[in-house]
């Protein structure tokens, strides 16, 4: 039975995925315009946990399958494609509706969140098929990606009865296209990241790893949700340093 449990995990993954959707597109009474996406943000996060178990636990137990795999990148497909842009989706919509009337073509813009959900396929594709990613990933993961998106309705419902200028950037819809497409090309980009997987628990050869580790567990503490983008960029950071010049 134990070959069974990662793909028991890869299928909560998927689970959290379709909740998150089903919070997404379902209208808050007490905030009608964001509907219930901080509901769907802590769907995502479950979903990260059972993504990040499913693997943990198959290599554990040795039990990984060429099945596992595709289920696992068919389950990111919707945690961590189809959400992310749903989110976006929804923000769009939100921010150009308190901006200004849709006119002119401007309601169809919030249909450009989905440039995430197609490179996230792209990414997903693109990792199962590159050997270079067996111990390290080429661009962005999709998990990554999702959490940045995720954290931003967090950030909105934290500062609720006091807006800040980041609330105010966070329903920017110039700024929500800026990320949208810097994401969808961080997720494609050749750039090299480390993966968190350790092959064993000793400072040798896991420097970098603790020490993005420590630095995001402060920044969580001390920001909470607004740390995720910040977290997502000190590893992006930590990764172009490298660990030869750590």
């Amino acid at each position: 039975m134990k070959k069974h449990i990662p793909n028991a995990l890869t299928c909560l993954n998927l689970l959290c995925g379709c909740l998150a959707l089903t919070s997404i597109f379902t209208p808050d009474p007490q905030n009608p315009g964001l509907h219930n996406l901080v509901v769907g943000a802590y769907f995502v996060g479950l979903a990260t946990v059972a993504d990040f178990l499913d693997g943990l636990v198959a290599r554990a137990l040795r039990v990984s399958s060429p099945i596992g795999k595709d289920l696992d990148s068919l389950a990111d497909m919707v945690s961590f494609g189809v959400v992310p842009g749903a989110i976006l989706h929804q923000l769009l919509t939100t921010a150009l509706a308190s901006a200004a009337p849709l006119a002119g073509g401007l309601q169809y813009l919030p249909l450009a969140a989905f440039i995430v959900t197609i490179f996230s396929a792209l990414r997903l594709a693109k990792f199962n098929n590159d050997t270079r990613q067996t111990n390290s990933f080429i661009g962005l993961p999709t998990p990554a990606c999702t959490l940045v998106v995720a954290s931003l309705p967090l950030i909105l419902a934290a500062n609720a009865g006091a807006p800040t200028a980041i609330d105010k950037l966070i329903l920017n819809p110039w700024a929500l296209l800026a990320l949208t497409v810097l994401l969808a090309g961080l997720l494609v980009a050749e750039l090299p990241l480390f993966a968190l997987k350790f092959k064993s628990f000793g400072l040798v050869g896991n420097r970098q790893r603790y020490l993005f580790l420590l630095l995001a567990a402060a920044l969580t503490l001390w920001l909470h949700a607004a740390a995720v983008p910040l977290v997502v960029l000190l590893y992006v950071g930590l990764s172009v340093v490298g660990p030869r010049r750590m």
